[in-house]
């Protein structure tokens, strides 16, 4: 068994984390970090979990745990490392934006890892820190990894995403406030959301010679959870063609699948999986691409990575059914 450590216990993602160690077969839950509700029950918080575990939050932190998740906001994990001193045998699984991109990998001696499993699986494995993918970003990259690493994307990517209320994270500002969300549909940070940096990233590393544009319009969606992404770019070959290199990329792949039916958002909310579908008209591929932004987009992918990490089975406490009904 090996002992994990969760920093910022009270948002979403880290309720996600909960929910799934304490039923790995692998894992202790040692300490869920949160100074504001240090003495409470984890399930005061997270109420689904009323009746799954005696867990309380704590504002104490064990240094020599095994694994530590930091399920901070974006740009607060530098700072809690800077100010809290960790053993060098425990590995980091970083949730936030502050280590994804090259420029930031490298912070006081530590390495990050991009965790994007079907990307980096062998790096994963020999990690000892990682740097969890953006929600949007898993999404789009797992829907472009096969044409980049064939170096056929040479014309402009247009993306069109559509993600739930959790996407936002539990602080309530006018834009996630029920009243706004309900029966509610609009876009946000068009062309400029933050995930853009790692995407182009990871295209770049699959594809150097890539210079088109990768036009994306995220979109708030009257949903709780869960993203819904359609992505089209020129496509010399046919519909066979391109589900060939599809099936062959993903052939070993624990969590991401090729549809030959259309697919649709229940199929993948509450699982760890990536479910695309490929589409041709004329000279366009259509991709579409669907994640539980809370799973496979954050807590479930940092399991995954865990498991690498570890040497545990890949699927290990991830082998969820979706809420399809």
């Amino acid at each position: 068994m090996i002992k994990v450590g969760i920093i910022g216990g009270a948002g979403y993602t880290a309720g996600e984390l909960i929910r799934l160690l304490i039923h790995h077969s692998k894992v202790e839950i040692d300490f869920v970090y949160s100074t504001s509700n240090a003495g409470n029950k984890v399930s005061k918080i997270h109420q689904d979990l009323l009746g799954s575990t005696g867990l309380e939050f704590t504002s104490e932190i064990n240094p020599k745990v095994d694994v530590l998740f930091l399920c901070l906001g974006h740009g607060n994990s530098k700072a809690f490392l800077e100010k809290n001193s960790f053993s060098n045998a425990t590995k980091i699984i970083d949730l936030s934006n502050d280590f994804r991109l090259v420029a930031d990998k490298n912070f006081e001696e530590k390495e990050f890892i991009y965790g994007l499993p079907e990307l980096n699986r062998e790096a994963i494995k020999n990690a000892n820190y990682i740097a969890n993918p953006g929600c949007f970003a898993t999404a789009i990259q797992l829907a472009l990894l096969p044409l980049a690493k064939a170096n056929i994307i040479y014309n402009d990517v247009h993306v069109n995403a559509v993600t739930g209320a959790t996407g936002a994270g539990t602080s309530l500002s006018e834009t996630t406030h029920f009243t706004w969300r309900d029966n509610n549909f609009s876009h946000y940070k068009a062309f400029t959301h933050q995930h853009l940096g790692e995407i182009n990233q990871t295209v770049n590393q699959l594809q150097s010679s890539f210079k088109s544009d990768i036009n994306f319009m995220p979109n708030r969606g009257n949903f709780s959870r869960g993203i819904f992404a359609t992505l089209y770019t020129k496509f010399e070959g046919s519909l066979e063609d391109a589900k060939a290199l599809y099936n062959e990329f993903y052939k070993d792949a624990a969590f991401t699948f090729v549809s030959d039916k259309d697919i649709h958002l229940k199929q993948v909310v509450n699982t760890n999986k990536c479910i695309l579908h490929l589409h041709k008209h004329e000279d366009k591929l259509l991709i579409t691409s669907i994640i539980d932004n809370l799973l496979k987009g954050a807590s479930g992918q940092a399991i995954q990575n865990m498991n690498l990490m570890f040497g545990f089975d890949e699927t290990e406490g991830l082998q969820l059914k979706a809420n399809y009904f």
